[in-house]
């Protein structure tokens, strides 16, 4: 089952908000990434509020329901070895205000 693991609001370059876990919240800003070149490069970069990269976001397309979505990687220290995997989608009941949210789906 998905859980929301933060929530961000769209601004101009992207978007800004708070990744919120048990042991870690941190505030976020995912921007846009000008320097892209090729496909394995992220459409966006995530930073926390000390400008440390701590991830990437690729524009995706929902295979069923033909939706686009970003898709997200978090790695840093905190997070222990392992990488964390989210999607980024209108939070519910609140597609209007321009709030998404950071869903983790952890494999069981």
């Amino acid at each position: 089952m998905a859980q929301a693991i933060g929530y961000v609001t769209e601004t101009e370059n992207g978007f800004t908000g708070q990744l919120a876990m048990m042991s870690l919240k941190k505030r976020i800003t995912i921007l846009s990434n000008s320097k892209k070149e090729n496909d394995r490069q992220p459409d966006f970069r995530v930073y926390t509020e000390d400008k440390v990269e701590i991830g990437g976001g690729w524009n995706r397309v929902g295979k069923v329901s033909g939706n686009p979505y970003i898709s997200l990687t978090f790695a840093a220290p905190e997070f222990g070895s392992r990488k964390i995997y989210a999607n980024l989608g209108p939070a519910s009941g609140q597609e209007k205000e321009g709030v998404s949210a950071i869903l983790w789906n952890p494999e069981d």
